[in-house]
Formats: C-alpha cells, sequence, structure tokens
C-alpha cells in the first residue's frame, strides 16, 4: 500500500510549533523567579520543547502543503503540546531525581494520567480538573500561571497562533486553519491568511489586556480587594479562550458582584465570532447587529437567562415562605424588603450561568448543585449549544443549530408547497446543500460519540464501584466532549474529576482532544482511504 500522506511534512510544522512553545513557558518561569519558587519545571520543559521541536523540523517541511498533510498536522500538534505541557505538573509534584526535590508531592497531578488530563482540559480549553486541593498551599504561583496560560494559548487556536507568527507555515495557512478552525470555517479577512490569523489573535489580545484592565480596577478603587492583579491576569487569561481555569477554589463566587458582572459581557464576546469583532474596528460596527448568527446566539442566551432567572426566583418565594402563611400586611412588608431583593442575585446567577455554560467558558458565582432539578436539566440543555463559528467556545456550535432550525423550516415549508425552491441561507447568502448536510452529519456524529461515550464512562464507572447517577454521567460526558468543564453532582463547579479511574480519565483526555478539533479532524486519521486513496 502507498501512503498518500506526507507525514514527515506534517510532523516537521508540529516541530515548529512545538519548538515555540518555549516562548510562552517563560511567563511562568518570571513569575516563579518573582516569588521565590522552584524554576525546574519550566527550564526542563523549555529544555525538552526546543530538543523535539528542532528534531522533528529537521524532517523538513513541504512548501506545497495539502490538506491531508493539514489534518495530521494539526491532529499532533494538539496531542503533542498536551504531552509536553503536563511535564511541568510532573515534576513540581515528583521532583526530578536526583537533581530536583518533589515541591508539592502530595498533589494530584503526581499522576501521569491527572497530570495529562490537566493539560489537556487546559489546551482544549475545557476547564475540566482534577485538581484536589486548588490553593497556594498545595501549587506554586508559577504552576497555576501555568495551567491558566494553557487555556489562553488553546482559545483562538495554537495552529492559528503559528500561522500568524510563523513564516513556514503561512503558505499552507489556510488548509491548516480550516482543519483546526472553531466552527464551520474561519472567514477570510484579509488577501493574506496569515494576516486574517493576526487579525483575530489582535482582537483577543486587545479583549483580555481590556478586561485585566477592568477586573484590576476594582482593586484599585477597593470595591474588591481580592481581585488583585495576578487574580485579574489569571481570570483575563481564561475567560476570552472560555477556558474556566480559575486559581479560587469557588471559581467566581469568590469575587464581588461588580467582578461577576464585569465577567459576563466578556463571555459573551469570548463565544462571539472573532471576525466581527474585526469588522466593528474596521469601521462597520453595523456588521455586528446586521449578523444572523449573532442575534440568534444573544437571543439564546437571553432566553436561557430569562427562563433560568424565573425559575429560581420562583424556587426563592417557595423556599422563602413559611407554610401556611396568609398574604397579610406583615407578609406583603417582608415579600418588598427581603423577597424582592432576590431579583438580583436570580438574575446574576442566571445570566453568569447561561452565558458561561452557552459559551463554554465552565465558570460559576455559584454552586449550581443547589439548584432544583428544572434549572439543572436546563443547563444541561445549554452544554450542547456553544458559541459561534470563529469563536472560542465548544460544543456543537451556534450556528450549526441556527442552519439546522431553518433548514427544518424549510422542509415545513416545501412540504405544503412542493413546487416552491427555497434555499437555506445564512447571513443573506445562500448555503450549499452539501454544507447543509455536513452540518446534520456533524450533528449526529456528535450525539453518537456523546451516547457511546457516556456509556463508556458508565460502565467504567461501575467496573470501579463508583456510584454516579445518570445525570452526572451525561453531564461528565457533555462537559468533555463539548470543553464545557463542569458537570453536576461529583464533578460540579465546586467539585473535580478526580474520582474517576484513570482509565476513564484517559478516555476523557480522548473526548477533550477530538472536542476540541470538533471531531473530523481526528476521526479522518482513522480511516483508510486518507492514507492510501
Amino acid at each position: 500500500m502507498t501512503l498518500r500522506v506526507d507525514a514527515r511534512a506534517s510532523f516537521s510544522l508540529v516541530g515548529s510549533v512545538l519548538k515555540y512553545l518555549a516562548v510562552p513557558l517563560c511567563f511562568p518561569l518570571v513569575v516563579a523567579l518573582y516569588y521565590g519558587e522552584t524554576v525546574a519545571p519550566f527550564l526542563a520543559t523549555i529544555l525538552v520543547t526546543v530538543i523535539v521541536g528542532v528534531g522533528l523540523e529537521r524532517l523538513e517541511p513541504d512548501p506545497d502543503l495539502r490538506a491531508r498533510e493539514g489534518f495530521l498536522m494539526v491532529a499532533a500538534t494538539w496531542f503533542a503540546v498536551a504531552l509536553v505541557g503536563a511535564i511541568p505538573y510532573l515534576i513540581e509534584a515528583n521532583g526530578l531525581p536526583p537533581l530536583v526535590a518533589p515541591v508539592h508531592p502530595e498533589s494530584t497531578l503526581a499522576n501521569p494520567a491527572n497530570a495529562l488530563f490537566e493539560t489537556m482540559s487546559g489546551f482544549t480549553t475545557t476547564g475540566a480538573t482534577v485538581l484536589g486541593d486548588i490553593s497556594f498551599e498545595s501549587h506554586t504561583r508559577g504552576i497555576m500561571l501555568w495551567r491558566q496560560l494553557t487555556q489562553w494559548l488553546g482559545g483562538m487556536g495554537i495552529v492559528v497562533l503559528a500561522v500568524a507568527v510563523l513564516p513556514e507555515l503561512s503558505v499552507g495557512g489556510a488548509q491548516l486553519m480550516d482543519a483546526e478552525a472553531p466552527g464551520p470555517g474561519i472567514e477570510k479577512l484579509t488577501p493574506r491568511i496569515a494576516e486574517t490569523a493576526r487579525a483575530l489573535w489582535g482582537a483577543y489580545l486587545g479583549l483580555t489586556i481590556l478586561e485585566i484592565g477592568l477586573l484590576y480596577s476594582l482593586h484599585l478603587v477597593g470595591v474588591d480587594q481580592t481581585m488583585t492583579l495576578y487574580n485579574a491576569v489569571s481570570h483575563g487569561l481564561t475567560t476570552m479562550p472560555t477556558g474556566g481555569f480559575s486559581p479560587e477554589a469557588r471559581s467566581i463566587e469568590a469575587f464581588s458582584t461588580a467582578a461577576q458582572w464585569i465577567i459576563i459581557p466578556f463571555m459573551i464576546a469570548a463565544g462571539t465570532n472573532f471576525a466581527l469583532f474585526w469588522h466593528v474596528l474596521t469601521g462597520d460596527p453595523k456588521r455586528l447587529v446586521r449578523d444572523s448568527e449573532f442575534r440568534f446566539y444573544v437571543g439564546v442566551i437571553a432566553t436561557l437567562t430569562a427562563v433560568i432567572t424565573a425559575v429560581l426566583f420562583a424556587d426563592g418565594l417557595i423556599s422563602a415562605a413559611p407554610a401556611g402563611e396568609t398574604f397579610d400586611a406583615a407578609y406583603l412588608e417582608r415579600f418588598r424588603t427581603e423577597i424582592v431583593g432576590q431579583l438580583e442575585p436570580s438574575l446574576r446567577y442566571a445570566a453568569f450561568q447561561a452565558a458561561s455554560i452557552v459559551t463554554t467558558t465552565g465558570y460559576a458565582n455559584m454552586d449550581f448543585n443547589a439548584w432544583g432539578t428544572a434549572a439543572q436539566y436546563l443547563l444541561l440543555f445549554a452544554m450542547f449549544i456553544g458559541g459561534s463559528a470563529g469563536s472560542t467556545g465548544g460544543a456543537v456550535k451556534i450556528v450549526r443549530w441556527y442552519v439546522i432550525l431553518k433548514s427544518v423550516r424549510r422542509e415545513l415549508f416545501t412540504t405544503a408547497h412542493p413546487e416552491a425552491i427555497r434555499p437555506v441561507r445564512l447571513g443573506g447568502r445562500t448555503l450549499d446543500e452539501r454544507a447543509v448536510r455536513g452540518i446534520y452529519a456533524f450533528t449526529l456524529l456528535y450525539l453518537i460519540i456523546f451516547f457511546v461515550a457516556a456509556g463508556i464512562i458508565f460502565l467504567d464507572a461501575v467496573r470501579v464501584g463508583l456510584s454516579l447517577t445518570i445525570l452526572e454521567v451525561l453531564s461528565a460526558t457533555a462537559a468533555t466532549l463539548g470543553n464545557v468543564g463542569p458537570g453536576f453532582g461529583t464533578v460540579g463547579p465546586m467539585g473535580s474529576y478526580l474520582a474517576f479511574s484513570n482509565a476513564s480519565k484517559l478516555f476523557m483526555f480522548v473526548l477533550m482532544w477530538i472536542g476540541r478539533l470538533e471531531i473530523i479532524p481526528v476521526l479522518v486519521l482513522l480511516t483508510p482511504e486518507y492514507w492510501s486513496r
């Protein structure tokens, strides 16, 4: 059998990306030096990335990169950075015998399966964690910053970043960005694909800096003393990639109401197609409100917010009213002073969690395990929605659901009017029927993988004696495949995935990987036709 894929060219480009991973590793190294912490985890990892990267790069890239090589390069790059990114965690917990003693030998990241899970969760911006204790007593500040930085690097896409800055990737950049595209494709904003990649990363960087500034200003004016510069940077690095890693064990609940309200619009922005921000900055702000996908996306979040607010407010009314109480003057006065006071928290909790789950950010401003069943199932439904195409959000993506709804409406119309010809339109453009079929195929494949994966996770839990409810299994599967992060029960926003077996965690490692790459670029590698025809 003759291979039709130039694997040497693909792995050579993987080496180019891996080599430059040494640059972002310098940031936690500097933080470790500043706080007087060990720098061994970062120096060792920098050495590994450079040696392995240069070694792979010497395989020589093919300047005429095709789609086949692009799929292999993208899938292998994400797998490789997750392997290398786990090294700092392992060294902090296990040391480098006999040269470096472990800093935190009690860390859950001493287990390689846990370290790999945490790293893949970071780079794929999933936000699921296996940290038993999220604190600076159990982990150094340098390691915690690396944890946040993996999400920021993975948000807009490591390969998109590489196309933007590495000249050797620019020639085949279109194929690479199509393979990694966070949605049904990235809009080409400029004549050159490298300039498009830089424009996307420019908007991403600008919004990150703006959020950091607004959050830290709360500390400067005395509104939120918990929002230190370190915390502001950490949450800026994990909001815009829709990541959700927080250095605080209680996530955003640890911060003020003002900080929570500031983060909400940035989560919504992170789930928006970043190409729209480029159009706004280049003098076409009306493009944002004209965009049908954006209007549908905002409408979905607003609807979920309204419904969850109503559910939470109603639950508050029921719990606040003692049994048998009559509507006398005293009750009405208490209603005015106490129960109406529940409106702002109900709205804040609902808006925050609706935005967090739809965009797959995974932050929490309260433990929604305490919510009623109705509100929890609404959040489970939201885990399948996802952000816009061209955003950092995961899951199925809002544009696919929008096209499916429009095609269903078209089907109902043509059933009543068989002679009519009615194409599916998106933003004024007629969609090719192959694109519509592709969206149906992807969504069906996504749901099939979800149900099969849920069955595998459930069976493995039974094997090891881990008691899980159906909601916990479904939410854990949806949260890892859709890169959402928290689920319900033991994997809730204040919990972790630590209780799962090593086999399940490695299986979810793979789920996060294929979920971030939107399934096709990974699964296509498993077909004989990819390699031989």
